[in-house]
């Protein structure tokens, strides 16, 4: 299953520092909820406060997106790519030419386990999906594809002034449609078109 979604910057704010990158939205799934953390010491596990949990939470994702953002430079040096900012009607373009890659995150960093950060790459913006070793990085690229371009088309979350953050409730209906519990779904012409007309609904309230 999948064990986070996250939309994040990959470059363009200079405020941040060249290894920096703000996570805008995130949400984890699965058993990778952190509920003790272990004293050295005493080999004994604390239950985590809510605040703590949170913390240490937050502290993963940024993890997740500090790489995703190095991985993303070095794909767009290696390529020689010049960011351009996107017109308004042409968000389609720049999905089609969006950068793709795979990170493999290694036991520790931050998860439990093994885990792969599949990434999307929209001018600015990263969506990525950290997902187990087995699961199907070819259906997590078409989800991953999938949730980019309505994040894009509907939310207008490449246009100048968006605020991810106020959004985080349409994103969330995304995901549980897409991604519920985690779970990657084969998404078939019928279920994309039901799709379709679920989302413009929802959005339109």
């Amino acid at each position: 299953m999948v064990r986070c979604f996250l939309i994040h910057t990959v470059c363009g704010l200079s405020a941040l520092g060249p290894g920096d990158s703000r996570v805008l939205y995130s949400r984890v799934f699965g058993p990778d909820q952190p509920e003790h953390t272990q004293n050295q010491n005493q080999e004994q596990k604390q239950e985590l406060s809510p605040e703590e949990r949170r913390l240490l939470l937050k502290e993963r994702v940024t993890v997740v997106a500090r790489q995703v953002r190095s991985a993303v430079s070095l794909s767009r040096d290696a390529s020689g790519q010049q960011l351009v900012e996107v017109v308004p009607g042409e968000e389609g373009l720049a999905l089609q030419e969006a950068d793709v890659g795979v990170v493999r995150l290694r036991v520790g960093q931050p998860f439990s386990g093994e885990t792969s950060a599949l990434w999307l790459a929209v001018l600015n913006l990263g969506f990525t999906l950290v997902c187990d070793p087995h699961d199907n990085l070819l259906l997590a690229e078409g989800t991953l594809r999938t949730l980019a371009r309505l994040c894009v088309e509907h939310l207008h979350l490449l246009g100048q002034g968006s605020e991810v953050l106020l959004k985080s409730n349409r994103i969330d209906f995304l995901l549980s449609r897409l991604l519920p519990h985690g779970q990657l779904l084969f998404l078939n012409h019928k279920f994309a078109q039901s799709l379709e007309k679920e989302v413009a609904l929802y959005m339109t309230k």
